[in-house]
């Protein structure tokens, strides 16, 4: 049962970012994770915490306003779950200080979430930023 619940907490936190609603997107974070949350992430910042996870996505949000985290596949074991995501969006905003490209991109992601209590404790994540940054011109390999 627990497995479960881990996983309905996992595709929550993406289909909340994905909804675009800032404020909801920040109080649902602090619900579901716990404020001294590890975060082991392929976003460049010093702090961890439930607040650090508010910051990372409400960046995706802002960067890509109409963001979709499409999660396609998800795996549950003790108190872990292995999910991996399709992103979707269009930059129209600011992202990672700088201005918005109006590309779109797709790339995939995978991350480890681990639970205490029914809330994030721990995450681990790998996000393809290589294509990411392809689609929007930063790089060219």
């Amino acid at each position: 049962m627990r497995i479960e619940q881990n996983k309905a907490t996992f595709k929550l936190l993406h289909d909340v970012t994905g909804s675009g609603d800032v404020e909801l997107v920040g109080k649902t974070i602090r619900e579901i994770a716990r404020p001294d949350a590890v975060l082991h992430v392929p976003f460049p910042m010093e702090e961890s915490g439930a607040e650090a996870l508010v910051k990372i996505m409400l960046a995706f949000v802002e960067g890509y306003p109409d963001i979709r985290l499409d999660v396609q596949d998800m795996i549950g074991e003790g108190d872990k779950v292995v999910g991996r995501t399709v992103v979707t969006g269009t930059n129209t905003g600011p992202f990672m200080g700088r201005p918005a490209t109006g590309k779109a991109v797709r790339y995939n992601e995978i991350f480890i979430m681990r639970f205490v209590d029914g809330q994030i404790a721990e995450v681990w994540g790998v996000a393809d930023t290589l294509t990411q940054f392809r689609q929007l011109g930063i790089v060219d390999v």
